[in-house]
Protein backbone atom coordinates (compact mmCIF):
# COMPACT_ATOMS: atom_id res chain seq x y z
CA UNK A 1 0.00 0.00 0.00
CA UNK A 2 2.93 2.37 0.62
CA UNK A 3 3.86 1.95 -3.04
CA UNK A 4 0.28 2.90 -4.02
CA UNK A 5 0.37 5.99 -1.79
CA UNK A 6 3.69 7.11 -3.30
CA UNK A 7 2.37 6.50 -6.83
CA UNK A 8 -0.81 8.46 -6.05
CA UNK A 9 1.21 11.32 -4.51
CA UNK A 10 3.39 11.45 -7.63
CA UNK A 11 0.32 11.75 -9.87
CA UNK A 12 -1.18 14.46 -7.64
CA UNK A 13 2.11 16.38 -7.43
CA UNK A 14 2.60 16.34 -11.21
CA UNK A 15 -1.04 17.30 -11.86
CA UNK A 16 -0.73 20.28 -9.51
CA UNK A 17 2.62 21.39 -10.89
CA UNK A 18 1.32 21.08 -14.48
CA UNK A 19 -1.30 23.73 -13.75
CA UNK A 20 1.09 25.91 -11.69
CA UNK A 21 -0.23 25.33 -8.16
CA UNK A 22 1.34 27.44 -5.42
CA UNK A 23 2.72 26.34 -2.04
CA UNK A 24 2.18 22.59 -2.39
CA UNK A 25 2.63 20.70 0.87
CA UNK A 26 2.34 16.95 1.39
CA UNK A 27 1.52 15.65 4.86
CA UNK A 28 2.06 12.03 5.88
CA UNK A 29 -0.83 11.25 8.23
CA UNK A 30 -0.44 7.46 8.22
CA UNK A 31 0.28 7.31 11.95
CA UNK A 32 -2.25 9.89 13.11
CA UNK A 33 -5.39 9.23 11.04
CA UNK A 34 -7.35 6.37 9.57
CA UNK A 35 -9.05 8.67 7.04
CA UNK A 36 -6.18 8.62 4.54
CA UNK A 37 -2.43 8.07 4.37
CA UNK A 38 -1.55 11.52 3.07
CA UNK A 39 -2.96 14.99 2.65
CA UNK A 40 -1.84 17.38 -0.07
CA UNK A 41 -2.58 21.09 0.30
CA UNK A 42 -2.07 23.53 -2.56
CA UNK A 43 -3.09 27.10 -3.36
CA UNK A 44 -4.58 28.55 -6.51
CA UNK A 45 -4.54 32.21 -7.51
CA UNK A 46 -8.26 32.55 -8.33
CA UNK A 47 -11.44 30.48 -8.19
CA UNK A 48 -10.93 29.56 -11.84
CA UNK A 49 -7.36 28.42 -11.07
CA UNK A 50 -8.54 26.41 -8.04
CA UNK A 51 -11.14 24.67 -10.23
CA UNK A 52 -8.65 23.85 -12.97
CA UNK A 53 -6.15 22.50 -10.40
CA UNK A 54 -8.78 20.25 -8.81
CA UNK A 55 -10.08 19.11 -12.21
CA UNK A 56 -6.55 18.28 -13.39
CA UNK A 57 -5.86 16.28 -10.21
CA UNK A 58 -9.10 14.30 -10.65
CA UNK A 59 -8.50 13.72 -14.37
CA UNK A 60 -4.86 12.65 -14.01
CA UNK A 61 -5.72 10.45 -11.03
CA UNK A 62 -8.42 8.69 -13.08
CA UNK A 63 -5.97 8.14 -15.95
CA UNK A 64 -3.49 6.57 -13.49
CA UNK A 65 -6.14 4.28 -12.01
CA UNK A 66 -6.87 6.24 -8.81
CA UNK A 67 -10.60 6.82 -8.88
CA UNK A 68 -11.82 9.89 -6.95
CA UNK A 69 -14.22 8.90 -4.16
CA UNK A 70 -15.62 12.40 -4.04
CA UNK A 71 -15.04 16.01 -5.01
CA UNK A 72 -16.47 18.75 -2.78
CA UNK A 73 -16.61 22.53 -3.05
CA UNK A 74 -16.67 22.98 -6.81
CA UNK A 75 -19.53 25.49 -6.76
CA UNK A 76 -17.73 28.12 -4.63
CA UNK A 77 -14.21 27.03 -5.65
CA UNK A 78 -12.58 28.74 -2.67
CA UNK A 79 -11.68 25.31 -1.32
CA UNK A 80 -12.06 22.13 -3.35
CA UNK A 81 -11.41 18.75 -1.77
CA UNK A 82 -10.53 15.80 -4.00
CA UNK A 83 -10.75 12.52 -2.07
CA UNK A 84 -8.67 9.81 -3.72
CA UNK A 85 -8.97 7.41 -0.78
CA UNK A 86 -5.28 7.00 0.04
CA UNK A 87 -4.63 10.71 -0.56
CA UNK A 88 -6.92 13.66 0.15
CA UNK A 89 -6.15 16.81 -1.86
CA UNK A 90 -7.17 20.29 -0.68
CA UNK A 91 -6.92 23.05 -3.30
CA UNK A 92 -7.62 26.44 -1.78
CA UNK A 93 -7.50 30.16 -2.34
CA UNK A 94 -4.79 31.71 -0.14
CA UNK A 95 -7.42 33.48 2.02
CA UNK A 96 -9.25 30.21 2.74
CA UNK A 97 -5.95 28.42 3.33
CA UNK A 98 -4.88 30.99 5.93
CA UNK A 99 -8.31 30.98 7.58
CA UNK A 100 -8.64 27.20 7.92
CA UNK A 101 -4.88 26.65 8.48
CA UNK A 102 -4.90 22.90 7.81
CA UNK A 103 -1.14 22.74 8.23
CA UNK A 104 -1.55 23.67 11.92
CA UNK A 105 -4.50 21.32 12.33
CA UNK A 106 -2.32 18.46 11.09
CA UNK A 107 0.88 19.77 12.71
CA UNK A 108 1.77 16.32 14.07
CA UNK A 109 2.11 15.04 10.51
CA UNK A 110 5.43 14.92 8.72
CA UNK A 111 5.33 17.79 6.21
CA UNK A 112 7.13 17.74 2.87
CA UNK A 113 7.08 20.99 0.88
CA UNK A 114 7.05 20.45 -2.88
CA UNK A 115 9.16 22.68 -5.13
Amino acid sequence: QIKDVQACLKVVREALLDVKAKEIVELDITNISNVADAIVIASGTSTRHVKSLANNVAEEARKAGFRPIGIEGESDAEWILVDLGLVVVHVMLPTARRFYDLESLWRNAAAEPVA
